[in-house]
């Protein structure tokens, strides 16, 4: 089903950059941000390195949470990090990323922007702009991404979790049958789960979904898209939390089962929504 990953290891690790120490009495796992660009999702726009600017791969993205740890998408691999920020200063360091093979121009940002980043920062925010300058003089430019809608929204799954280990969607995966969901504000859902397309109802309130139980078609398919399908339905089975950062949602059952998710444009008028 692709290549399995530890989220632990690339997006639970240790937190650094606290403000505690002597006489502050025990010690905040807070990061410190004096520029606010913690807790924002940032869409990756450009990398410059040695004065050439490369465009970043459609969906890049970087963010870094508020207990100091960095997580970032180049177009390939998941990559985290330890940050501190500090004033206008962010220190990247300890980078580790999945081992996700890569198309060669997207393999090359990803390794020059991971080069970029490893190490101290000055960040510059103007506006929704962010820009980190490294020390060299290498700069990656970031705008800030707005929230997708959760209702009316395309959600292509791209990510399958199931407690400490994520699972990237197989490539190979015919095009109508990528696993994808729709939410309508009349508390309707449809889409598909890798195999099947469906229909049900869902409940929101607050940061939880409840999923009814659905109705949809019985094909059966490679085992691929089934084994797919199986992990998809797991997570849209009953209440589930979500968060959404930018144009990714994240779903996640009581079970620690879940998905990850990208906003799509809706498909044309026309397209057959069953594959």
């Amino acid at each position: 089903m692709g290549t399995g990953i530890s989220v632990l290891a690339l997006l639970t690790l240790a937190a650094c950059g606290t403000e505690s120490g002597p006489g502050s009495g025990g010690g905040s796992d807070t990061a410190r941000s004096d520029v606010p660009v913690t807790g924002v999702a940032w869409q990756v726009d450009s990398l410059t390195v040695g004065g050439k600017k490369t465009e970043a791969p459609e969906g890049s993205r970087l963010e870094i949470d508020p207990k100091g740890r960095a997580t970032a998408y180049f177009g390939c691999n998941h990559i985290g990090a330890r940050a501190e920020v500090d004033g206008d200063r962010i220190t990247l360091s300890e980078p580790s990323r999945t081992g996700m093979a890569c198309g060669e121009d997207v393999d090359a940002f990803e390794k020059a922007a991971v080069a970029a980043l490893d190490g101290a920062l000055t960040a510059k925010l103007s506006g929704e702009k962010l820009t980190l300058t490294a020390g060299g003089g290498d700069t990656l430019a970031l705008s800030e991404e707005r929230p997708a809608d959760l209702t009316g929204t395309r959600w292509a799954v791209n990510t399958l979790v199931d407690g400490e280990t994520a699972t990237s969607v197989p490539a190979d995966l015919p095009k109508e049958r990528v696993p994808h969901l729709t939410l309508g504000e009349d508390g309707t859902i449809q889409g598909n789960y890798g195999c099947n397309s469906y229909r049900g109802k869902a409940t929101v309130k607050d940061a939880t979904i409840t999923f009814g139980p659905p109705a949809g078609t019985k094909k059966l398919c490679p085992d691929a898209e089934m084994e797919t399908e199986r992990a998809v339905l797991a997570a849209l089975d009953g209440p589930a939390t979500y968060t959404i950062k930018g144009s990714t949602l994240t779903i996640t059952a009581d079970d620690g089962r879940g998905i990850t998710a990208k906003a799509v444009p809706e498909k044309t008028e026309g397209t057959p929504e069953q594959g």
